[in-house]
């Protein structure tokens, strides 16, 4: 079933600007207010065909010559982990997760600046400040929730910021401690996710966008059997043969 948008009075396009993903490319965005009566189901509406949440607005790639920026979701009740990412559960097996209420934190940002330090130094959210990281987590008008995870002694060791929509959860952003890349913490918060999706008996992780070119976000393919949407539908992502361009149109 082709999924599409109507009303095309409610989004408005923001003007092109360097991409942070490829470089030399432009993106553009097609934005979506969010800040609305019924959020929850325009969010989880919207969220079906490609878009993200930032903040109080919703967002989806309209680049002119460029269409690296395909959806991609986890269909949980498939997923089957590999034997790298079960062998990522075990050695994280001693960490605890705990669902909060969207609250940042002074302890969650300054984990999240060291992560920033270490991983992304010439990213666009470096620079952000307290302040910043506090607008990011709690600025929303949709159902929002904090995942910690963290060590018997108490130590936060990642933070997953996830949205809840009517047929899964969204990874909105992830960061973590730098300093223990043994335990691949990213990967853990996906694995992670994935159990909480399925245990509230959802069916779909949305991860965002995967861009086969750009290695911060190619590795979401790894999650098998992952999903992305293309030519407006949803279908398994064949890693042998991925899609050259992903001709998207918001109706």
């Amino acid at each position: 079933m082709v999924s599409t948008l109507r009303h095309p009075q409610s989004f408005f396009t923001t003007a092109p600007q360097p991409c942070p993903y490829l470089p030399g490319r432009l993106e553009r965005k097609v934005i979506a207010d969010l800040a609305v009566p019924d959020a929850d189901a325009l969010h989880s509406r919207l969220s079906r065909v490609g878009f993200r949440r930032s903040h109080t607005l919703a967002y989806a790639p309209v680049c002119e010559t460029c269409a690296a920026c395909i959806p991609i979701r986890i269909p949980v009740a498939q997923f089957t982990p590999d034997r790298t990412q079960r062998r990522t559960v075990r050695h994280n097996a001693d960490l605890a997760a705990c669902i909060i209420p969207p609250t940042a934190t002074q302890e969650q940002y300054d984990l999240f600046a060291r992560y920033q330090d270490t991983r992304h130094a010439e990213g666009d959210m470096a620079d952000m400040n307290a302040a910043e990281y506090r607008s990011m987590v709690e600025d929303t008008t949709v159902q929002t929730m904090l995942v910690e995870f963290r060590t018997p002694a108490h130590q936060l060791m990642a933070v997953s910021l996830v949205d809840r929509l009517e047929d899964g959860l969204s990874a909105v952003y992830s960061f973590y401690e730098p300093d223990a890349p043994q335990r691949s913490l990213g990967s853990f918060a996906i694995l992670s996710l994935i159990k909480e999706t399925e245990q509230l008996g959802l069916p779909y992780l949305y991860l965002g966008y995967w861009i086969r070119q750009s290695p911060k976000m190619a590795y979401k393919a790894r999650y098998h059997p992952a999903e992305i949407l293309s030519h407006g539908t949803w279908h398994t992502l064949d890693t042998a043969n991925p899609p050259a361009d992903d001709p998207r149109t918001f109706e």
